[in-house]
């Protein structure tokens, strides 16, 4: 998992996709009642920091849609004119 954006949108959805699966199979493993109780906070602190990278993700992603819909500013100064 990286804590980096990287620049390339591909490169960071295949991240965003493979850590997504992590936390899904965090959550399986939590899920099963087979670990400790040692062993399933751990998988939870996991999770938690896993859950806390992607939403940071869907944030910065967000932000980027946000500024696309916006469009460029027609108070800078260039009047098309």
């Amino acid at each position: 998992m990286k804590l980096e954006e990287d620049k390339k949108g591909n490169e960071l959805t295949l991240d965003f996709a493979a850590t997504l699966k992590q936390l899904e199979e965090t959550v399986k493993s939590l899920e099963s009642g087979e670990l400790s109780l040692e062993d399933s906070l751990k998988k939870f602190e996991d999770g938690v920091k896993i859950a806390r990278y992607l939403e940071s993700i869907l944030d910065s992603a967000e932000r980027k849609v946000q500024e696309i819909l916006k469009g460029p500013d027609v108070s800078s100064g260039q009047d098309g004119a």
